[in-house]
């Protein structure tokens, strides 16, 4: 018998995200998996339901779940879905753990193994399966779009019969994935860039797209390719060296976070203060609180003549590549676990216990563990 995959519809507000494109369904298909979709599923992404000619298309949800061997997510399920889950089951999505607790606690309880999508270990193996860089690139792309259609100036260097206008100048916080991504837009946009990034290692990629790099003095790598939380010392010599760049800059995309916790505070009011009339910052960190204090989330506000805009699940705003990116981080994270048609998984891989957050009823998750369980 071969094992049944369901895809759902995406339940969470504005999410126009499907977790497979009908390329993946194929390729699952070939490894001996059954996909169950729901009809109209893939709409919001465009992809049709005659796209997805490999796949069972079901109209009832509730059935699906009852039948899947496999449930994929982009977003996190309801614990209704949950529930209807079979014991021993695998659910495959983003969970965020540490904002869904209850979420957490209903997966342990139905005995339902999860695979953490945010939870992908960021070694060289599992870069195709890390759908936090995929998700990121679509972030940092759409960023410098959204900055430069708020911003009232051109991005480019024009040379016209009124004269000549000078090219924007735009400065990206953060040299992550987003950051990189975001640079590389500018710049075909024909901006001057500069970029900013408390890694040291990151000057050479900063650099190799053609911007410069600030360099405020303070080193915070940090453990598995993330940054570290400054010192108060450290964040003060920071500001004082991003301030004065900040003052020159048309558009800032700010892009820095921590995983887990709340974004930090890069951009103070008094540097907003400093800034020139119709300078516009984008903040990409608005979801878990901004790195400007002035960010609203999901709003565009305007402050002393200057533009804060705090968009929320911006992957979201460019569904069908977004769609297809992650549909192959699951792919292939599907391939480590599916043989002839069947689940075998191996959960002494490293990225599979990198990944796993539940299973036979515990939490594996160590971090997630101590959150909700305590030390004991």
């Amino acid at each position: 018998m071969s094992i049944k995959i369901a895809v759902l519809k995406e339940t969470v507000a504005d999410e126009r995200r499907v977790a497979l494109d009908p390329s993946v369904v194929s390729r699952l298909k070939k490894m001996g998996a059954e996909i169950l979709l729901e009809t109209g599923a893939g709409d919001p992404a465009y992809f049709t339901n005659d796209s997805y000619g490999d796949a069972h298309l079901v109209e009832n949800a509730a059935a699906a779940l009852k039948e899947a061997d496999i449930l994929l997510r982009v977003q996190p399920p309801s614990e209704a879905e949950i529930a209807q889950l079979k014991s021993g089951s695998l659910l495959i999505s983003h969970i965020y753990a540490h904002q869904n607790q209850a979420l957490v606690k209903a997966l342990q309880a139905n005995n339902i193994t999860c695979m953490a999508m945010e939870l992908i270990p960021r070694i060289t193996r599992a870069q195709a399966m890390d759908s936090l860089s995929s998700q990121a690139t679509v972030a940092g792309y759409k960023a410098v779009l959204m900055a430069a259609s708020l911003v009232p100036r051109f991005f480019p260097m024009l040379t016209t019969a009124a004269g000549t206008i000078r090219p924007s100048k735009v400065v990206v916080i953060g040299a992550g994935v987003a950051g990189l991504q975001a640079i590389a837009t500018a710049r075909r946009l024909g901006a001057q860039v500069e970029a900013y990034d408390i890694r040291p290692a990151a000057r050479e990629q900063v650099e190799s797209l053609g911007a410069k790099m600030i360099d405020t003095g303070v080193n915070a790598e940090g453990e598995g390719g993330y940054a570290r939380e400054l010192t108060d010392e450290e964040k003060q010599q920071q500001a004082d060296v991003l301030a004065q760049h900040l003052a020159k800059a048309d558009a800032v995309i700010s892009t820095a976070a921590i995983p887990g916790r709340p974004a930090p505070k890069i951009i103070s009011t008094a540097m907003v203060d400093g800034m020139k009339p119709g300078a516009v910052i984008v903040d990409l960190a608005a979801e878990t609180g901004g790195n400007c204090e002035l960010t609203e989330a999901g709003k565009t506000i305007h402050y002393k003549s200057k533009i804060l805009h705090g968009p929320l699940n911006i992957a979201s705003e460019a569904p069908f590549h977004a769609s297809e990116m992650y549909a192959k981080n699951l792919l292939n994270l599907l391939t480590l676990m599916i043989e002839e048609g069947e689940l075998k998984i191996d959960f002494d891989d490293d990225v599979i216990k990198g990944c796993l957050l539940t299973h036979e009823g515990k939490i594996t998750h160590p971090p997630t563990a101590t959150l909700i369980e305590g030390e004991a």
